[in-house]
């Protein structure tokens, strides 16, 4: 399936956008998390766009500090088989845990989903952090499972999923009616797993769908994320804060594929950007400052404070430095704020700006400016082996995607990093990636 190298794009669909305070600008509508209709028109306007993947987060437990966009909102493959009725190309991917929930459901659900959508659905795969505190107690459990336990038990889970969605092999339905013969009996197969964590039987109730398995993504940061997705993902989520952060990234990352045995192709690398245009680097700043203004002083020292374990930050505003107050030195605080330290102690960001960075609605300056610019950084990123794609994260929906679309992607397909139109039907089509052979048709073909 080799083809020119392009840009893959993929939009993160949540409510009114990531920006944490995204839900008061005067263009949001504000209960949009919960607007199938809404939803629907997002996704056909990154359609438009010849985008390769409509996303959707999920999480399985909240609390009083958490996102706005995720207080309520749709169970996410739910929403991915609305929005795949309601387009006719995009790839749809839904996020899904590994921790609570069974293989053999999981593995039927999506393989539904891929079906309903003609090949066109992905699985992104998280083990489920629990910022929360309370997902274990949603779950009839007392404590959530550590990170390393996690992961160990994820690439069991994986390869149930895996060897259910071979359960028949692809010729194994005849619908003869003359002879009465639906299928063939050599051709369906029981997984017989007994694991370690997993004891499944099968075979599963469906049968595989044109592009054989739902595409994996995964967006795990740690080590051994990093490890469970060289092993198995075909597209991974990266949020780097530098061009060079990213180069480095993508040679690490690339390498532990190969160690698997893969090829490096075999993984995308798309990066999270969260862009913000105007007709002048002027406007842009100024509509980026606007969204930064609506953040209270008071939900964002609550949440850091809350975030640093009761941290005291009460003689201070959103407008204090970082390590003016001693952000650079403080020690046992969550690995999410580890990754971004050396930003922290690089940049000096204001406590608005870290609470927009934990938050995810922080963007890097290359992204906020003229469409010019913006796609003059993402060639960059992208020609200079940082990147494959990117996953655009806008702060407010849909405004920010709809000049993504309008205003950068027709300078990218000018230059010839992106579609103009799309060349397949299925996110593998679209991700450039092969369809998995069937254990079953392999091992037969190897007798």
């Amino acid at each position: 399936m080799s083809r020119k190298r392009q840009i893959k794009l993929s939009a993160y669909l949540v409510g009114t956008g990531m920006h944490v305070a995204s839900w008061r600008h005067p263009d949001a509508q504000a209960d949009s998390s919960i607007d199938i209709d809404y939803y629907k028109h997002l996704a056909q306007i990154a359609e438009k766009g010849k985008f390769d993947i409509a996303f959707i987060a999920d999480s399985l437990a909240i609390n009083e500090e958490s996102h706005p966009n995720i207080l309520t909102r749709y169970e996410p493959i739910t929403l991915i088989t609305a929005l795949a009725g309601a387009t006719s190309k995009i790839g749809v991917v839904a996020t899904a845990s590994t921790s609570y929930v069974e293989p053999f459901n999981l593995a039927r659900q999506f393989m539904s989903v891929d079906h309903i959508s003609k090949g066109r659905a992905g699985w992104n795969i998280v083990t489920t952090r629990d910022l929360s505190g309370n997902t274990a107690l949603n779950f009839n459990g007392s404590e959530h499972f550590e990170h390393g336990f996690r992961y160990k038990r994820a690439e069991e889970f994986i390869d149930v999923i895996k060897g259910l969605w071979d359960s028949w092999e692809d010729d194994a339905f005849i619908r003869d009616k003359e002879s009465g013969q639906f299928f063939d009996h050599s051709k369906l197969h029981k997984l017989d797993h007994v694991g370690e964590f997993f004891s499944v039987q099968g075979p599963l109730n469906i049968n595989r769908s044109r592009q054989g398995h739902p595409v994996l993504v995964q967006a795990g940061s740690s080590e051994a994320g990093q490890l469970f997705a060289a092993r198995s993902a075909e597209v991974i989520f990266s949020h780097k804060n530098s061009l060079e952060d990213s180069q480095e990234f993508y040679r690490s990352f690339k390498n532990k594929v190969v160690s698997f045995g893969r090829s490096a192709d075999e993984v995308q690398i798309l990066q999270g950007i969260s862009p913000i245009i105007g007709e002048t680097e002027e406007i842009a700043q100024q509509k980026l400052a606007y969204l930064e203004s609506l953040i209270t002083d008071e939900t964002g020292l609550k949440f850091l404070t809350d975030y640093f374990g009761g941290l005291d930050l009460s003689k201070h505003t959103l407008e204090a430095r970082t390590l003016d107050i001693g952000f650079g030195e403080l020690t046992g605080v969550r690995f999410e704020y580890e990754k971004f330290r050396p930003f922290v102690i690089k940049e000096n960001p204001t406590l608005r700006e870290l609470y927009s960075l934990l938050t995810g609605s922080y963007t890097v300056n290359d992204f906020v400016g003229t469409p010019e610019k913006i796609a003059d950084n993402l060639e960059k990123w992208f020609v200079q082996k940082a990147v494959d794609g990117f996953m655009l994260m806008s702060p407010l929906l849909p405004s920010n995607l709809e000049d993504f679309v309008n205003l950068v992607v027709p300078l990218l397909q000018e230059r010839g990093l992106f579609r103009t139109d799309y060349e397949g039907d299925t996110l593998r089509d679209h991700l450039n990636l092969p369809v998995p052979r069937n254990r079953y048709n392999l091992t037969r073909s190897q007798v």
